[in-house]
């Protein structure tokens, strides 16, 4: 693919004066097809969920939804150890007591429908954003 846009941008490159213009298009149309399959081959490379070079594509989405969504109160590293962890008694998600005795299914509908100042966020997120979620807060463990 990458040697057919360079020999057409080359080729195209190299027309002089008098060159017939239907050359001169076909030519542009072609240059410009195989770089717009590069990029949608590209993008969709990156969407499939390919792997970033500090781990999957999935943990980095879990990583940014909990720092968005749960950090406030659980803390970054999920210890809960922020003033408002602290208010609203949040917890430790680092805890390997808690950890063991939890189910998946409590820690999915703890998410989905919340627990004590904990919100709700069956509505704000979708099943495959909460089950990363879940997932994640399970790798934290220590």
């Amino acid at each position: 693919m990458l040697p057919l846009l360079c020999d057409s941008v080359a080729t195209l490159l190299s027309f002089r004066t008098g060159t017939d213009m239907r050359t001169i298009t076909q030519v542009g149309f072609l240059t410009v097809t195989a770089a717009g399959l590069v990029f949608l081959l590209s993008l969709a490379a990156h969407s499939s969920g390919s792997p970033l070079p500090n781990g999957s594509h999935k943990d980095a989405d879990a990583r940014t939804l909990f720092a968005k969504n749960c950090a406030t109160c659980h803390g970054n590293d999920g210890q809960a150890k922020t003033f408002k962890a602290k208010l609203n008694h949040a917890r430790n998600l680092t805890d390997s007591a808690w950890q063991a005795n939890v189910s998946d299914e409590r820690l999915l509908n703890s998410i989905m429908n919340g627990r004590g100042h904990m919100p709700a966020w069956g509505k704000k997120l979708t099943e495959a954003e909460i089950n990363s979620l879940a997932a994640y807060v399970r790798q934290l463990k220590k």
